[in-house]
């Protein structure tokens, strides 16, 4: 059996004459934690049966010996696809005769180091490793044709490899990227993130950050709304950081990883910029539920109602894999979230357990994979021993309710700040007096080329700007944009509060929220239409002509008090009636097609 205690202890006191005279000072304490990881102990034939469920409810064995079974799919005709990590493939079961059991030995449907994620939509097979996401057609006799790669270039995994994707409502693909590392300042924006994407892969969007690993997410049948599980920083402490419970909504913040909650600041870093926590957490979004820490959420399903008892209709079932720095143990179960008859969470359940042995010291199985049977019965991947299990209703009768959620709130939230004119054309910039700026670039000519290393195709680095001060202005604000892009505009750059001072900006800025150093002090960068901070360059598709990008530049008679991450439009509502002075500078890109 392993069970380690390891008391790490941050406990340094502060000295009188120093006070509380640096955020760090608060960090001087005992933080007491465990490694300790249950001892794997086999289960018995009839090992089912011991599981512990709701009066009513009954699980069986639906297959075994399948390995590392992970990530479960159900097509519409009823097969069963599992991905298996270290055998790095998916497998594909039917229960033909509908006796509650897999027939036969699975098969093997694909092959690819580190595969996990894994979804079925409109006759096709999603499937995903650490960086790329590929897609194929599932064929009558429940193989696949030809593999199409859809993405080579998610960022880098770190610790946290095992991404997982699905498709919405609104007909997009969300892809779950988890963090690099428990606590860290990421190197890539799309870290620890929701991304959301064409099916085709060719336009993606970090659509919620903050998030440290949301493997399990789903939306509710009745809203259309996105919630997702959130698992929480290790080293805390057995009862911090607590598993979350989201909503998840366009542009939010979720707190990962400077605070956690709702709103403790994590003592293990600081936000860069010389941002507070505070501050970080003020721009955050806190959950709607908490759960046990380091219990670990993997797979989620929302039940649609049918053949599963009469109230299971909008509750989310999560398996919960188990901890390994907590002492006493958590998870090693299937959890229910209740969700009221409005489509809103009211609170985490056990729902099927028994995984753990009665002391406490091993387990039986780590739940990982859920899915929902079209006869309403619920699927559980157990990857430890290569079990599935079926959960059932005794007096369950027909099938499950088609799971068709509204695609109105995603579409929505993604249709905001769409369609509309550029920033200078909008009434809000438009200025007190006749003044004017003059805005150049040392890397290009008004109307000329910008060079493909301040392209995303390129280095994707911002360019050296310059421009003429103006008499009365406070601050200066920057708004670039792509009218030709599909969104109409495409947002690229939206920074404010540049000091009176400051007429211009080096190349290759840092992509944070707030830029520190000389004429860069307090600079605030907001949010792009890839929903990153910071300098988002020209991505116009290949082949198509040259798109045309506007530097608008915003004299202000004062500082603007906005959200971290603020959009473009909250940025215009805040000069309205403050613009003293603008001016305008467009560069154009394109890329060629390369064969």
């Amino acid at each position: 059996m392993k069970a380690t205690l390891l008391a790490t202890a941050f406990f340094l006191a502060t000295t009188p004459a120093l006070g509380q005279s640096s955020p760090e000072d608060n960090d001087k304490r005992p933080v007491h934690a465990h490694f300790y990881e249950l001892t794997p102990l086999k289960p018995s034939p009839d090992f089912a049966s011991s599981l512990k469920l709701p009066r009513g409810y009954r699980a069986s064995v639906w297959a075994s010996n399948l390995g590392n079974s992970r990530m479960i799919a159900v097509a519409p005709n009823g097969a069963v696809y599992i991905s298996r990590r270290s055998e790095a493939d998916i497998i594909r079961l039917v229960d033909a005769n509908g006796d509650g059991r897999a027939d036969g030995a699975p098969v093997v449907v694909v092959n690819r180091p580190g595969l996990h994620g894994l979804t079925i939509h409109d006759g096709q097979l999603y499937f995903m490793t650490a960086r790329e996401v590929f897609r194929a057609p599932l064929r009558p006799d429940g193989g696949i044709g030809q593999v199409e790669l859809l993405m080579d270039d998610l960022p880098d995994a770190g610790q946290h490899l095992n991404r997982t994707l699905a498709v919405g409502p609104d007909n997009m693909l969300y892809i779950s990227a988890g963090s690099t590392c428990n606590a860290c300042d990421e190197s890539s924006q799309e870290n620890a993130t929701l991304i959301r994407a064409s099916l085709d892969g060719k336009k993606r969007e970090v659509w919620a950050s903050g998030l440290r690993n949301t493997i399990g997410f789903g939306w509710h049948p009745r809203t259309g709304e996105l919630w997702g599980w959130d698992q929480g920083i290790d080293w805390l402490g057995n009862d911090l950081q607590r598993e979350e419970v989201n909503r998840i909504e366009r542009g939010h913040r979720y707190g990962w990883p400077y605070v956690f909650e709702n709103g403790q600041r994590n003592p293990q870093d600081e936000p860069p910029g010389g941002l507070t926590a505070a501050q970080w957490a003020a721009a955050s979004t806190n959950p709607v539920l908490m759960h046990v820490a380091h219990s670990a959420g993997m797979q989620w399903a929302f039940h649609p109602g049918g053949g599963f008892g009469a109230d299971a209709a909008g509750d989310a079932f999560v398996a919960l894999r188990g901890s390994w720095n907590r002492k006493p143990a958590s998870g090693y179960e299937l959890a229910r979230i209740r969700y009221d008859v409005q489509g809103q969470p009211l609170r985490v359940e056990t729902f099927v357990s028994g995984f753990m042995s009665r002391d406490g010291t091993g387990h039986y199985g780590r739940p990982c994979g859920v899915a929902v049977l079209r006869d309403g019965s619920i699927l559980l991947s157990d990857d430890a021993n290569g079990i599935v299990y079926r959960i059932a209703h005794e007096g369950a009768a027909g099938q499950a309710a088609p799971l068709a959620p509204p695609a109105a709130p995603m579409l929505e939230q993604a249709a905001r700040g769409n369609s509309v004119p550029l920033a200078l054309a909008r009434p809000e910039t438009r200025a007190r007096g006749d003044q004017s700026i003059a805005v150049s670039a040392a890397a290009f000519a008004a109307n000329g080329a910008i060079p493909r290393e301040h392209s995303e195709y390129g280095l994707g680095i911002s360019p050296a700007l310059n421009w003429t001060s103006v008499a009365g202005a406070v601050t200066y604000a920057i708004v670039m944009e792509d009218p030709d892009g599909a969104a109409k505009p495409v947002i690229h750059w939206v920074a404010w509060n540049v000091p009176a001072g400051t007429t211009r900006l080096p190349a290759g800025l840092q992509e944070r929220d707030r830029l520190t150093g000389g004429s860069l002090e307090g600079i605030m960068q907001g949010a792009t239409s890839r929903g990153t901070v910071g300098w988002y360059g020209p991505r116009p598709p290949k082949g198509d002509r040259a798109h045309r990008y506007h530097f608008q530049l915003l004299a202000l008679d004062r500082q603007l008090d906005l959200p971290l991450a603020a959009t473009r439009d909250q940025l215009l509502a805040a000069a309205a009636g403050h613009v003293v002075a603008t001016g305008d500078l467009i560069g154009t890109y394109a890329e060629a097609e390369r064969r």
